[in-house]
C-alpha cells in the first residue's frame, strides 16, 4: 500500500481515538468534574471548601438517608441474588420443558420502567390493595416504606441478576461431575464443592450490580417509599425542590462512592476469574432427575407467575374504571394521560429520543470500539479511552443528571444551548448506558480474527471498505443488540433525564412521576403500560429485522 494511504489510515486511527477521548471527556468527565467543583462552592458561588459536606453531615436527615439507602440496597441484594441464582440454576442445570418461555418471562421487567413494579405493589398491597389482607401474615402494617421498596426493586433488578448468573452457570466441565459421581459424592456436596465455587464470580458480580442499582434508584422510593428517605431522593429534593445545587452536588458525590467501590470490586473480581472450559473440557449437559426437575419446575412456575402478576397488575389497573370499586373496562386512563394531561407530546418525545439514542448510540459505540480494538496508533490515549468507556458503568443516573445541569447550564459554557433540548436527553442517555454497549461491541470485535485487516492491507483495500464489507456484517447481531438495548433503556430511564427535560421535551417516563404525585394512579399505570407495550413491540421488530438481515447477509454461518 502506498505510504500516503498508510499515513492517511494511521492519521484516521489516531484521530478516531482522540475524538473518542474528547467526546467522553466532554460529555462524561467534565460534568463529573463540575459536580466535584460545585460541592466546594456555597449557594452564591463562593469557594467554601468542605463546609457543604459538614453542613449536610450535620443535618438530622443525613444519617437516616444513608442508613435507609444501605438497608434498601442490602435487603434488595439479599433477596434478589438467591432468587435469581435458583432460577438460573433451574435453567442451566435441570431438564425443564419450555425453558425459553420461562427465561423470557424472567426478562420481562427490562421492558418496564422501575416505576411500574412500585405501582403494581400499590395495587396489590396498598390501602385498597387486592392482597392487602395478607400484610399481617408477614408482620407488616403497610406496604409503603422499606418493604414495598425492596419488593419493587427486587422485581426490577431480578432480570439483570438472572442474565449474569445464567452466563456464570452456562459453562462447566462435565469431567468434574463425572469424577465426583465415580467417587460416590452426594448431590449436595457436588453443589457446594463444584457448582457454587464455579459460579462464585458470577454471584459476586450479580450482587454488586443489584446493590448499585438499588443505591442509585430514584423511581421506586419516590412512588412507594412513603416517609423513607434515601440519597437519591435527597438529590431530587435539594436540586428540584430547594434549588440548592451545592448540597445536591455533595449528595451526588456521596452517591458516587458506593457505585465506584462496587465497580472497582467487580473489575478486580473479573480480573481474577479464570476460564471454566479448556480445550480438553467436556461441556456439561444435565441429566434428567425426576424429583429435582419437578421441584425446580415448581419454583420456576411460581416465580414466573409472580413476575406476570406484578407486571399484569399495573396493566390491569390501567384498564379499569376506578380501582378497586369499579372494575369495568375503560380506556379513559390512556385518554386522560395522552390528551388531558398532555402526555401525547411526551410520548412522541420519548419515541424520538429512544430512536435517536438507538441510532446515534449504536453508531458511536461500535465505531469507538472498532477504533480501540482494530486500529493502531495513539497508544498513549488508548488506556484513557478504555477507562472512560467503562466509567459510565460506575456513575448512577442521578449523578450524571446533576453533572449535566451544572456543566451545560453554566452561563459561560458555549454548549449551554443544549440544555432543555432533546439533544441533551439523547446525549445523557447514550453516556449513561455506554459501558454495557461498548463491552458488547468489544466482545464481538474480539471474536473477529485480526487477519482480516492484515489481508485487506496486503490487498491494498482501504480500511473503511473492510469495516463496511466485513466487520459490520460479521458483527451485525451485536450491532442490533446494542440498538435494541439503547432503545429500551431510553424508553424506561428516568434517573438522569428527570433533571434535564424542558417544557417542550417532557418524556413519558417523567410524566408517570407527575401523574403519581397528582394522585392519578390509573393514568400513571396506563403510561407505564404504554412504555411496556412500546418496548415489547420494538423488541419484536428488532428480532424480526435481525432474522431478515441474517438470512440475507450471513448465510455463510450455515453449512
Amino acid at each position: 500500500m502506498p505510504r500516503s494511504k498508510l499515513a492517511f489510515e494511521s492519521l484516521v486511527a489516531r484521530g478516531g481515538v482522540l475524538l473518542l477521548v474528547l467526546a467522553l471527556g466532554l460529555f462524561l468527565a467534565l460534568p463529573l468534574g463540575a459536580i466535584l467543583w460545585r460541592a466546594l462552592l456555597d449557594r452564591d458561588g463562593r469557594f467554601a471548601g468542605l463546609a457543604n459536606f459538614a453542613t449536610y453531615f450535620a443535618a438530622p436527615s443525613f444519617s437516616a438517608s444513608v442508613g435507609s439507602t444501605l438497608a434498601f440496597a442490602a435487603l434488595t441484594t439479599l433477596l434478589t441474588v438467591p432468587l435469581a441464582f435458583l432460577f438460573a440454576y433451574a435453567m442451566q442445570r435441570a431438564c425443564l420443558p419450555y425453558r425459553t418461555l420461562w427465561r423470557n418471562i424472567a426478562l420481562i421487567p427490562i421492558l418496564a420502567p422501575s416505576l411500574l413494579p412500585a405501582l403494581s405493589f400499590v395495587y396489590l398491597f396498598g390501602n385498597q390493595g387486592w392482597l392487602n389482607f395478607m400484610l399481617p401474615w408477614f408482620g407488616l402494617d403497610s406496604i409503603y416504606g422499606l418493604p414495598g421498596m425492596v419488593l419493587a426493586m427486587t422485581f426490577a433488578s431480578l432480570p439483570h441478576a438472572v442474565m449474569i448468573l445464567m452466563a456464570a452457570l452456562a459453562l462447566a466441565d462435565a469431567r468434574l461431575y463425572e469424577a465426583a459421581d465415580s467417587l460416590g459424592t452426594t448431590a449436595r456436596r457436588k453443589f457446594f464443592t463444584i457448582t457454587l465455587p464455579g459460579a462464585k464470580y458470577g454471584l459476586i458480580s450479580a450482587a454488586l450490580v443489584v446493590f448499585t442499582m438499588a443505591v442509585s434508584e430514584f423511581g421506586v422510593p419516590k412512588v412507594i417509599g412513603g416517609n423513607v428517605n434515601v440519597l437519591a431522593l435527597d438529590i431530587y429534593k435539594q436540586v428540584v425542590g430547594q434549588q440548592n445545587f451545592s448540597i445536591g452536588a455533595v449528595v451526588a458525590v456521596l452517591l458516587l462512592v458506593p457505585a465506584l467501590a462496587a465497580f472497582v470490586i467487580d473489575r478486580a473480581v473479573q480480573g481474577r476469574q479464570k476460564a471454566l472450559l479448556s480445550a480438553r473440557s467436556v461441556p456439561y449437559a444435565p441429566r434428567p432427575q425426576r424429583l429435582r426437575d419437578l421441584l425446580l419446575l415448581g419454583y420456576v412456575l411460581l416465580l414466573s407467575l409472580a413476575m406476570l402478576l406484578v407486571m399484569g397488575m399495573a396493566v390491569f389497573g390501567s384498564f379499569v374504571q376506578f380501582w378497586p370499586y369499579d372494575l369495568s373496562f375503560t380506556l379513559r386512563h390512556y385518554l386522560y394521560g395522552l390528551t388531558e394531561a398532555g402526555i401525547d407530546n411526551a410520548y412522541a418525545n420519548s419515541l424520538q429520543m429512544a430512536a435517536a439514542t438507538a441510532l446515534f448510540g449504536t453508531a458511536v459505540t461500535f465505531a469507538g470500539a472498532y477504533w480501540l480494538e482494530k486500529t493502531k496508533g495513539a497508544e498513549v490515549l488508548r488506556p484513557l479511552a478504555q477507562f472512560q468507556a467503562l466509567l459510565p458503568m460506575a456513575v448512577p443516573g442521578m449523578v450524571l443528571g446533576i453533572g449535566y445541569i451544572l456543566f451545560f447550564n453554566a452561563p459561560a459554557n458555549p454548549l449551554g444551548f443544549l440544555y432543555g433540548t432533546l439533544a441533551i436527553l439523547v446525549l445523557s442517555t447514550i453516556v449513561h448506558f455506554y459501558s454495557s454497549s461498548h463491552l458488547t461491541a468489544v466482545t464481538a470485535l474480539k471474536s473477529l480474527d485480526g487477519e482480516f485487516e492484515a489481508v485487506s492491507a496486503s490487498l491494498k483495500v482501504p480500511f473503511y471498505k473492510t469495516f463496511w464489507r466485513v466487520t459490520v456484517p460479521v458483527c451485525l447481531p451485536a450491532v442490533l443488540d446494542i440498538g435494541r438495548y439503547y432503545f429500551v433503556n431510553a424508553m424506561t430511564t428516568i434517573s438522569a433525564v428527570v433533571f434535564l427535560y424542558g417544557p417542550e421535551t417532557t418524556l413519558v417516563s417523567v410524566s408517570i412521576l407527575q401523574l403519581d404525585e397528582a394522585g392519578a394512579l390509573g393514568a400513571a399505570a396506563a403510561m407505564a403500560s404504554l412504555i411496556v407495550f412500546t418496548s415489547a413491540a420494538v423488541t419484536a421488530l428488532f428480532f424480526a429485522l435481525e432474522w431478515w438481515l441474517l438470512r440475507r447477509t450471513q448465510r455463510w454461518r450455515n453449512r
